[in-house]
């Protein structure tokens, strides 16, 4: 087979990141993300594409512990709620600009992951699973008792804090084109990580956790480092989420359904996939969009997405990429 410069074979694993097409493929996704809603001012658009973007941050960044270790995290919408509250009150209480408490509750959050995972991630399996919903309930309820942070009322923004973005309507633009960096920042994260030696160490614990310690992958340091690694986007979307609404307060901060949620999402496009994160964020929006706005299925929502992923688990559990693959393998050259 023809090689490049580099002695690479096209395709070839080993190859610089800027010379794989996947990368670009991602680069072209978020393109269209920014420009497609901007074109005619779609603001209906724009905030449909807004909560994919959402969706999808969360979903790629649970892939990294749910789809490369096999860690199953129910409490992964703490690290969005938990940085929603850091940032809204850096910005509320202490006047910091919006980057700055953006980038401190990232870096906040990814900490006390990283404390966390060293903790709970001694554990495996359903004693995981379990774990990770009492932090998050324990959070939520920590908060909805701690004053500074407006206790069970929340946290309240005044409109003014949108001037220096030029206003409220100019800021809710730059909070979109933000959350779409986020969202990219998330799919190469996810494509980083599994393109690297640490992302097969992941993959090898994911597979046989006993045997890759015997082989050497030092497994509780990489998936402490997954577990802080997938903290940091969600958090900072999370503070550019509730920055947008100007409020938040413990029940919707912490609601476990998102985390159901963002699972679903992994499992219907493809566990360990990042084209199927992508997808699934995508579909599973279209989805909810329906059922919110249908008469006879508004109120089943979480029902319907409990009986999805019950479907997938039982039925296609490589979710839709894993349909893909199998019917078109050459597929799996271009898309991860």
């Amino acid at each position: 087979m023809k090689t490049d410069n580099t002695g690479s074979m096209p395709g070839d694993r080993r190859a610089p990141m800027l010379r794989r097409p996947f990368f670009w493929i991602i680069a072209l996704v978020i393109v269209a993300f920014a420009i497609v809603p901007a074109v005619g001012n779609n603001v209906e658009l724009r905030e449909s594409l807004l909560l994919a973007t959402v969706y999808i941050t969360l979903a790629s960044n649970l892939n990294l512990m749910l789809g490369y270790a096999g860690y199953i995290n129910f409490g992964s919408i703490v690290f969005f709620g938990l940085g929603g509250y850091i940032s809204v009150y850096l910005i509320s209480a202490e006047g910091w600009p919006l980057a700055a408490a953006e980038f401190a509750a990232g870096a906040a959050v990814s900490l006390l992951a990283l404390f966390f995972g060293l903790g709970i991630l001694r554990l495996r399996g359903a004693f995981f699973a379990l774990a990770t919903i009492g932090i998050n309930e324990g959070v939520e309820a920590f908060v909805s008792n701690f004053e500074p942070w407006g206790g069970s009322a929340g946290l309240y923004l005044s409109t003014t804090i949108f001037a220096p973005l030029g206003g409220p309507m100019r800021a809710l633009w730059i909070i979109y084109f933000l959350l779409v960096a986020v969202m990219g920042a998330s799919l190469y994260l996810s494509y980083a990580v599994k393109t690297s030696k640490f992302g097969l160490g992941l993959m090898a614990i994911g597979q046989n956790e006993d045997a890759a310690g015997v082989l050497g992958v030092p497994a509780p340091l990489y998936k402490a480092i997954a577990y802080s690694l997938s903290a940091f986007l969600p958090a900072l979307a999370g503070g550019l989420y509730f920055f947008k609404g100007a409020f938040i307060q413990p029940p919707d901060a912490f609601d476990l359904s998102l985390s159901t949620e963002a699972m679903v999402i992994v499992m219907l496009g493809g566990r360990g996939t990042i084209t199927g994160a992508a997808i699934g964020a995508y579909l599973y929006e279209e989805l909810r969009g329906f059922l919110l706005t249908s008469q006879s299925f508004s109120n089943f929502q979480l029902v319907i997405s409990g009986v999805l992923l019950l479907v997938i688990v039982l039925f296609v559990p490589g979710g839709l990429m894993g349909w893909i693959y199998g019917r078109w393998p050459r597929v799996k050259q271009v898309l991860e």
